[in-house]
């Protein structure tokens, strides 16, 4: 890891090249991944959490239609404890008729429901 002088900045990426190493070596391949994974994860409890207020649901209430307590809808809001099976029912019970799944490249998307 490179010593710095109080004043030195340097960018992000000079950072993750540091620590995770540069790109294509399979420390910051993982870290990549890892991140796009999470940011994914966010964006799904995002869309639960705009998808309830939009029907002025609070999470106890989406929690009933689902069969889950508040705290569980909570989780998934924030990103935590996600199963497809799960994201499916919460889904189902705010009212979207179907998912897919884009899956890229030759395969296209994977109808969910």
């Amino acid at each position: 890891m490179m010593a710095m002088s109080r004043n030195e900045y340097i960018t992000l990426n000079e950072a993750l090249d540091d620590f995770y190493g540069e790109i294509g070596t399979p420390e910051r391949d993982r870290h990549e991944r890892e991140v796009k994974e999470a940011i994914n994860i966010y964006n799904v409890g995002r869309a639960i959490k705009e998808a309830r207020l939009r029907q002025h649901l609070t999470q106890e209430e989406l929690g009933d239609r689902v069969g889950v307590k508040k705290s569980q809808i909570s989780r998934l809001e924030n990103g935590n404890s996600m199963t497809l099976p799960t994201i499916s029912r919460i889904f189902k019970a705010l009212g979207f008729r179907t998912a897919s799944l884009e899956l890229g490249g030759e395969i296209g998307s994977l109808v969910l429901w």
